[in-house]
């Protein structure tokens, strides 16, 4: 037979002599099929309780500060040793955080900002800041912020919670920024599309409602500063922290399942009839803090971070991923605190020693470190700590459509997998009737002489499964050439 090639994940469809699979684990789409994904690597100390919002800022020098809110606190990274520096404003606690909702975080220049509704904004000014501070002007209490164009957006407002409100152009902390009067600082209130749960910053907004979806466009020289235009209706936000920009584009999950928005364009469906059904199934809907978007600047994937019904308290258990250059999913078990793109601190030799206490005691290589690093994607584990995906492959799991005939029955004799991995198990299930169970097979190993996982199955249906365990070395693995006969010859 030709090969049976690994297809799309798309667990909402049925994959009875298909050519799309509902079940794969760990990997990551290719052209040629599915490559594997890394394990999670440490990169910092712990901080000292459950990571709620975290941000890396640019300094003028090119210089990572990476910043990490808790439930009262605020911190910064020590480039040094990696530990983490309390930089809450004068030491003290901030208003308890919500339990449904994470720090926020935006810079402008030389000025990163944070807000969470039930404190002041805050702001650290990286030239000169050893704390956050209260931000000047007198700005709302806002859940979330963003930067369009040259003005710093707030929402979530904690008083007027259909209100978006901005500060002056080009005037982001000082007395007259948030005045309503001066350099463009202005306010809009909505009448209808409920509450307003963010804003996707870039050089125009967009405005994220429980049912409804506006841009704002700056407006040079009008006395409207912004021009607001609806551009859905009845359709919103599901879940405040899933946006994500990535690139020019914005990706997000809505009452209707996943969307994107294309540069100028409206939102499109991107998770219909693939995984909209059975994400909102798995989705636990009372911790929809966990449902955390961030995108990979490194390749063209997007990731959302999600508690399931069954996870454990307080961490998400899953990643959902989305190639947006390939239109295909994929599904991570991943356990964490909170997903981010961010950008590695650079390290040089003076500081090595305050890192490990020996080269081979370090969880990520030499050449994981450079003085400018491109954003990748990251996380803060259960245990509080951040790191990035870069260990050894984590166990990956596909499987192939479910294939055989109505009429007649095939035995299957067994397959090759098709790929440049030296290590895997196969195994084959089964089922007589499309309303039947699926009997799963024992687990074969490949033949490292043949090629093959050999078994003897006489059924009507089947799928094929390859495992790959955890740390072997692969790249690609394209799907299964099966070695089928009709039921009854040799």
């Amino acid at each position: 037979m030709p090969l049976l090639a690994f297809g799309e994940y798309r667990p909402d469809v049925s994959d009875y002599e298909g050519q799309a699979t509902r079940n794969i684990q760990n990997v990551v789409p290719r052209g040629d099929g599915y490559g594997p994904f890394p394990s999670f690597s440490s990169y910092t100390s712990a901080l000292p309780s459950p990571c709620r919002g975290a941000f890396y800022a640019l300094k003028s020098d090119g210089t990572v500060v990476t910043f990490a809110g808790t439930a009262t606190k605020l911190y910064r990274l020590n480039n040094t040793d990696f530990t983490w520096l309390d930089v809450s404003r004068n030491g003290a606690d901030y208003a308890q955080l919500s339990s449904a909702a994470q720090w926020q975080f935006a810079q402008t220049g030389n000025l990163v900002f944070a807000t969470q509704a039930n404190a002041l904004l805050q702001v650290f000014d990286l030239t000169s800041s050893t704390a956050f501070d209260n931000a000047l002007g007198a700005p709302p209490q806002a859940a979330y912020i963003s930067v369009v164009g040259r003005f710093l957006v707030l929402s979530g407002l904690l008083s007027t919670p259909y209100r978006i409100q901005w500060s002056g152009l080009n005037n982001f902390n000082s007395v007259t920024s948030w005045d309503g009067l001066t350099a463009g600082s202005d306010h809009q209130d909505f009448p209808d599309g409920g509450i307003v749960r963010g804003v996707a910053g870039g050089e125009a907004g967009i405005i994220f409602q429980d049912q409804a979806i506006r841009r704002m466009s700056y407006v040079p020289g009008s006395p409207i500063i912004f021009q607001i235009d609806r551009i859905t209706q009845d359709k919103g936000l599901y879940a405040p922290y899933s946006i994500i920009r990535a690139g020019e584009r914005i990706f997000f999950y809505a009452g209707q399942g996943f969307h994107k928005i294309e540069p100028g364009g409206v939102p499109q469906p991107i998770g219909r009839e693939k995984v909209d059904r059975t994400f909102l199934a798995d989705l636990d809907k009372g911790n929809l803090q966990l449902l955390i978007g961030a995108a990979d600047p490194r390749s063209t994937r997007v990731f959302w971070s999600y508690k399931s019904i069954s996870g454990a308290i307080g961490t998400y258990d899953k990643l959902l991923g989305y190639d947006f250059l390939l239109d295909r999913f994929f599904q991570i078990q991943s356990s964490g605190e909170y997903l981010l793109g961010m950008s590695q601190t650079g390290l040089t030799l003076e500081n090595l020693d305050s890192i490990s206490s020996s080269i081979d005691a370090m969880t990520l290589s030499l050449d994981a470190y450079a003085t400018a690093v491109q954003p990748e994607i990251a996380q803060f584990s259960g245990s509080h700590v951040l790191g990035f995906f870069r260990g050894s492959n984590i166990e990956a799991t596909m499987e192939s459509a479910e294939q055989g005939t109505d009429d007649n029955r095939i035995m299957i004799r067994g397959f090759r997998p098709v790929t440049d991995a030296t290590a895997l198990y196969g195994s084959v299930s089964s089922r007589d009737t499309p309303s039947a169970s699926t009997a799963t097979g024992t687990e074969i190993a490949v033949n490292g002489r043949t090629g093959r996982c050999d078994v003897r199955k006489d059924t009507r249906y089947a799928r094929f499964k390859v495992r790959i365990p955890a740390a072997a070395s692969w790249t690609f693995c394209a799907g299964v050439v099966p070695d089928i006969t009709p039921s009854g010859t040799l």
